[in-house]
């Protein structure tokens, strides 16, 4: 029988679980994952090359000290993040998932790599605690649609709070749901679509101020 999640409806091959059980990496990681908790990984496949250049494209990374990602995953916008990141920049990876803490904290080793076990719904704390007033720009792929009643609206507020003026929110989504959460906080919000994803992806860029 196929593994699925009452919350999610999604249905996984058998013979795919399985496989994902006995191996190692970051593709079975990033997987491991998902069975374990399925409202929080917004896809079982991480985002393509594509998706993640054309996310990425709007930063302005000169002027970028402090980068936060939501639900980091197995670092597939760690990596390059990091890459376009100022050497003495910061990118605050926050993830509930402490098996993808620990994998990103072995595997990164960058000191302007901060991985942190918590929610995105604390990442003005999370910020301060780290040293900083205000966050650049945050990143998310969490599936806003299926977090816990509350958690989207609340994740939304606490960006909108933690960005500095002319900062960004970039969000990517597999449903257009998402501008609901993000409307009530953000004047203006750029829309894209990624098609060479697998699923194809909603790109939103809310700016503050």
């Amino acid at each position: 029988m196929p593994a699925s999640s009452a919350k999610t409806g999604r249905k996984l091959p058998a013979w795919l679980v399985e496989w994902a059980r006995r191996r190692s990496g970051p593709w079975a990681m990033f997987f491991k994952g998902f069975l374990k908790h399925p409202v929080m990984v917004g896809s079982v496949i991480p985002s393509s090359d594509m998706l993640i250049a054309n996310m990425l494209a709007r930063v302005d990374w000169a002027n970028t000290k402090v980068f936060v990602e939501y639900g980091p995953g197995v670092g597939t916008f760690c990596r390059p993040i990091l890459k376009r990141l100022a050497p003495d920049a910061k990118l605050i990876a926050i993830d509930t998932n402490p098996d993808f803490i620990e994998y990103l904290a072995e595997e990164i080793p960058d000191p302007r790599f901060i991985p942190v076990l918590g929610s995105a719904a604390d990442v003005r704390r999370i910020v301060a605690e780290q040293g900083h007033d205000h966050a650049d720009y945050v990143l998310s792929g969490l599936p806003f649609s299926t977090l816990p009643a509350g958690v989207g609206p609340k994740i939304a507020e606490e960006t909108q709070a933690a960005l500095r003026p002319g900062g960004a929110f970039l969000v990517y989504q597999f449903s257009p749901k998402v501008r609901d959460f993000i409307a009530p906080h953000f004047e203006r919000i750029d829309h894209g679509f990624e098609f060479w994803n697998i699923p194809p992806a909603q790109l939103y860029w809310a700016w503050k101020g």
